[in-house]
């Protein structure tokens, strides 16, 4: 029995050896969170299919944990160029509301912008790995072209929100590795510049009007205006404590819009108030905060950007959400991690999750430049 004991302890061990604990109890508490408000707004078929891209998400997080960061820094031009291919097949087999997001797949719908969410950062991060840091002019430009190439793409389909998300990923990267600020400037300044133009020629009928509502939502209250005005009355009304598990008026009279997706965040805040809207944004606290713990601990530059550039990637997502639903951003269709219901987004974000295990785990004993 005790020789049975020490094998089964030395192979938990071993299963586990490359896994940090402090990020997957994080993780593992907004699963179960989403989960329960995913019963709540949506039933148990929704939970079971939430459940199930969980799972794969989570295989694939300990299985690229287990990776050597050296093998998966010489792998990422081919995993960035395949993650390509589906965002530019969407284009020609491609389906969705407002236009083409989405592959049908039969046993599953993928959204391939997703997927850059990981291969982008990886991807430029690979690229700064091998130049002196901080970066030169002509490294700036290539990333530029890096980042800008899969963004465009995905706002052609068009999904604003994503492209956005997708080019912020990289970003990060350049800004953790020394971009100077006056570059942060001037791009602001050159987007300011160019928006009057996007609104004319750019921006869809849907797009402008989400715009528009952010302004003033009261223009076309039972219109345009109902998402943002509903979500608001179902956080106000939610107060400390909440209304209680299952309990949520907005959400099950069917008033919060999107309520198992987009605004998922609005049912959890009825439901359970500003004591659970709390914990889970302690939770997000943690693994944003173990991610940049893990970048600053990193010996070579590939690890620290990429790591870093995950942790505030997350950031992101968690403040594009929070500020769409509470009326501080205009409404992007852009998922609370982890809370919103979604399958590619699940699967990619523990994906990601994997790769900063996989840089703390496997760390080499030289780094390149930086």
């Amino acid at each position: 029995m005790k020789v049975f004991l020490r094998w089964a302890t030395d192979m938990v061990v071993r299963f586990s050896s490359s896994l940090d604990w402090v990020l997957c109890l994080a993780l593992g508490a907004l699963m179960l969170i989403g989960l329960a408000v995913l019963k709540s707004a949506g039933g148990d078929g929704l939970v079971f299919a939430q459940g199930a891209r969980f799972v794969v998400g989570l295989g694939a997080m300990w299985a690229i944990s287990r990776s050597s960061i050296l093998r998966i820094r010489s792998s990422t031009p081919l995993i960035y160029a395949i993650s390509m291919i589906p965002l530019l097949a969407v284009f020609v087999l491609g389906t969705g509301k407002y236009g083409r997001q989405w592959l049908d797949l039969k046993l599953f719908y993928l959204q391939p912008a997703e997927l850059l969410k990981v291969s982008l950062p990886m991807m430029v991060a690979w690229y700064l790995h091998k130049m002196p840091l901080p970066p030169r002019f002509s490294t700036v430009m290539v990333s530029a072209v890096v980042i800008g190439v899969p963004t465009g793409l995905v706002m052609l389909q068009p999904d604003f929100g994503t492209g956005v998300l997708i080019a912020a990923s990289g970003a990060f990267v350049l800004l953790l590795g020394g971009l100077p600020w006056w570059w942060v400037g001037v791009a602001v300044g050159g987007v300011a510049a160019a928006a009057p133009v996007a609104w004319i020629w750019l921006l869809r009928p849907y797009q402008k009007d989400r715009i528009m509502m952010f302004l003033d939502p009261e223009m076309d209250a039972l219109g345009a205006g109902w998402n943002i005005i509903q979500s608001k009355i179902a956080i106000g009304s939610g107060g400390f404590d909440g209304k209680g598990w299952g309990q949520g008026s907005q959400s099950h009279l069917n008033f919060i819009p999107e309520q198992t997706t987009d605004f998922a965040f609005s049912v959890l805040s009825e439901e359970f108030g500003w004591i659970g809207v709390a914990t889970v944004l302690v939770l997000y606290l943690v693994v944003i905060g173990r991610c940049l713990w893990i970048a600053s601990q990193s010996r070579d530059s590939y690890s620290r950007l990429l790591a870093g550039a995950t942790g505030l990637a997350f950031f992101v997502y968690v403040l594009v959400n929070g500020g769409m639903i509470s009326g501080l951003l205009p409404v992007v269709g852009v998922p609370m991690p982890l809370i919103s219901y979604g399958g590619t987004s699940a699967v990619s974000l523990l994906a990601g999750f994997g790769l900063v295990m996989a840089a703390r785990s496997h760390q080499p004993v030289h780094g390149g430049y930086g």
